[in-house]
Order: structure tokens, then sequence, then C-alpha cells
């Protein structure tokens, strides 16, 4: 969103913006009360929120955005370890925070996995901006959700992104916009991540033969339903 300002500030009221014939983007800050701010940071702020901390948006990342080392090696590790694959939890984090270890959520939710506090102290996270405790405890839950969904991988996904018992209470993907743009977003890079490694593997292995098709899997899910994937 870009508008046209001379100076603006809007609390949780009416907002008030000056307009000029410059465009300048909007920012969203907490001051130092904790209240939530939008500001034009090209433009001095009043004194009640001279001193703020920047609410942080997870930056874009497609598929092909280069994983840090570092973290990638903290993915492979501890996906190893719950026996998940690392392709999903990369997609989780591209979708969560761009790989920004401090991003921080409008609702709270914080690094690259964006845990909530509540989450975060669950599966004992005691610093959600280092990378390794955040990556440890966002795979816990994953792992987690995936047991208590029969492995449905896009029943985990809406419970990581809803809740688990909103999930439970409408038997399925809840019927809210957010969630399911956020399943779609993860499913697909998660799939455009095994379609370039099968696809690198299949070079390496050479042509594959005409007429081959993927396998379609079945598996039932936590209410009985079943489904059909092809990975």
């Amino acid at each position: 969103l870009r508008l046209a300002l001379l100076a603006g500030v809007c609390y949780a009221g009416p907002c008030v913006f000056l307009l000029s014939a410059q465009t300048a983007p909007i920012v969203l800050v907490q001051d130092a009360q904790g209240r939530q701010v939008y500001i034009n940071p090209d433009t001095p702020a009043p004194p009640s929120v001279s001193n703020f901390t920047r609410l942080m948006k997870p930056a874009a990342a497609g598929p092909q955005t280069p994983v840090p080392p570092q973290i990638q090696s903290f993915i492979d590790q501890t996906a190893g370890r719950f026996q998940i694959d690392p392709k999903l939890v990369k997609a989780i984090i591209r979708v969560e925070s761009g790989f920004n270890t401090r991003a921080v959520s409008s609702k709270g939710a914080e690094g690259l996995m964006q845990l909530i506090p509540a989450t975060a102290e669950r599966f004992g996270v005691a610093d959600p901006f280092n990378s390794e405790q955040n990556i440890q405890g966002g795979v816990t839950y994953l792992h987690y959700l995936l047991d208590r969904f029969n492995g449905s991988v896009p029943l985990s996904l809406a419970a990581y992104n809803a809740g688990e018992n909103r999930v439970d209470r409408d038997r399925g993907i809840p019927a809210i916009p957010e969630t399911i743009n956020y399943v779609r977003k993860v499913t697909s890079l998660y799939r455009q991540g095994a379609v370039s490694q099968a696809h690198s593997s299949a070079q390496a292995a050479g042509p594959e033969p005409s007429g081959s098709d993927a396998p379609i899997y079945r598996y039932i899910d936590a209410w009985g339903v079943a489904h059909y994937a092809n990975d």
C-alpha cells in the first residue's frame, strides 16, 4: 500500500492523514507502550512514537532463493531426527518468514517458523530468534501435528496456521481465507521442491522409461476420509 502523505499516524481509532504530491510507504511499528502504529517513516513521528520497534514483514522468497547454509544444516538435522521431509520444512519457513530470522507478525509470532509465545513455551523454545531453537520447536510441533492427523500434510498445515482445535472442530481445513491460502502456498512450494529434486535425480540416473506414471497413494485421515496424492 502506498499513499500520498505529508505525515500520518493511526492508532486503534480514526486515521487522519495530510496529503501531498509525494508518495511514501506506510510502515507498521510498535511504540514504547506496546501499541501498534502506522507511520510514514520519511517524516518526523510525534513524540509518542519517537521510540518504536518496527514490526517486520516477512520478505518475499521464491522457491529458488538460496537457503543460508547454517539454516539448511539445522533443517536437515532436525527434520532427519523426526523423519520429516526437509523440503516441507523449507516450504513452511518460506511462507512463514521468508527466512527472516527476526521476523515478527502482527499476531506476535516470531522467528523463522513464526512460533507464537505459547507454542514456543510448549516446545521448549527459550529464544525464538535463535535459528536452531526456532527450527527445533517448529519441527517438533509439525511432527506432533502430522501424528495427530495421521500423516495428512494439508490438515497439519491448516492446524499449524489456524490451530489444531479449529481443525478438529471444522473436521477439515477451516473455511478461513488466510488458512486456505496458507495451505495452498506451502503445498505448492513443497511440490515444486519435490519436483525439482526428482528432476535432478532423473537427470543423474538417465532418461525415464517412456509411458511411466507417478504412483498414486491413498491414505485415510483422522475422520476416516480417503485422500489420494501423487507424492
